[in-house]
């Protein structure tokens, strides 16, 4: 037995009861079906709501390749004084898009949205002595920016309602990422030259940019960078960091079209299909 798999034996003995609602989000999300309410007792905090996703990190057999940030309202936050969440973006839910229309998947019955997103990819690994971050320094990590659209989808419908600790605890509401063409020489920009839209069905349902996020594009990957080292996770070259919903965050059901406009950098267009249950020949038990 290797000594990740032990260390995660440990950790689900330790706490039966985070592990069975890390098993429960798993298990519907691999069914492709939505829950009827939060499986078991809400975490009472967010380093504990963070527990529970590592458990299900580990059961998902895919691979992490970047990280959603959320913002949380002043009046959600808890002792630990973070003003944003993170959740883990899988390689096998990652598109690449280079302007045809692509499809993604939501919960039907779950909770399901779109968010136009700002992404960043390292292109340099973090120190990972170094747990907390300016945006000033994170501005100065090697790094590339793209257009992008989260999937925003959890079997709970009432995940948002219930706040950041459930929210972290399922995958961080997020079911996908799509990357779009990359906006050049980022850091010279300001936030405010960062401007887009959002569509459902041909109509306007958000207007925005990177001056929506809270504290800007810098703020939120001084975030990431620094939430990951402390959970022991620091961030490496080539991960990505979807920054924040830029115009909102916007319902969406199978079939309708989203459509995000990136003023002078492209857009992105998506249907949305009903999640189904994943084949059992390509899932580790």
């Amino acid at each position: 037995m290797s000594n990740d798999q032990s260390t995660l034996d440990a950790a689900r003995a330790a706490a039966p009861t985070l592990a069975a609602i890390a098993d429960s989000f798993v298990g519907a999300r691999r069914q492709g079906r939505a829950l009827p309410g939060f499986p078991g007792e809400i975490p009472d905090d967010l380093v504990t709501a963070y527990r529970v996703q590592d458990m299900a990190i580990a059961k998902w057999p895919d691979q992490v390749v970047g990280w959603k940030v959320g913002f949380i309202a002043p009046e959600r936050r808890d002792a630990s004084g973070d003003e944003r969440l993170l959740g883990p973006i899988f390689a096998r839910q990652l598109q690449m898009t280079t302007g045809g229309q692509s499809a993604f998947q939501v919960f039907d019955g779950g909770f399901g949205a779109v968010e136009a997103e700002y992404v960043l990819r390292l292109d340099a690994d973090a120190p990972a002595d170094k747990t907390d971050w300016t945006p000033e320094e994170a501005a100065a990590v090697p790094s590339t920016l793209f257009i992008g659209m989260e999937v925003a989808s959890s079997p709970l419908a009432t995940i948002n309602q219930l706040g950041p600790r459930v929210v972290v605890s399922d995958f961080g509401n997020n079911n996908g990422l799509v990357v779009g063409p990359e906006i050049p020489v980022w850091a010279e920009r300001s936030d405010a030259s960062l401007t887009c839209s959002t569509w459902i069905d041909g109509r306007q349902v958000g207007q925005g940019g990177a001056t929506t996020l809270p504290g800007g594009l810098r703020a939120a990957f001084a975030f990431a960078l620094s939430r990951s080292a402390r959970r022991g996770r620091p961030l490496k070259a080539g991960d990505l960091i979807a920054t924040g919903n830029a115009t909102g965050i916007h319902d969406i059901l199978p079939g309708q079209q989203a459509r995000i406009d990136f003023d002078g950098h492209g857009s992105i267009e998506c249907v949305a299909t009903a999640a189904t249950p994943k084949d059992e020949g390509d899932w580790r038990a």
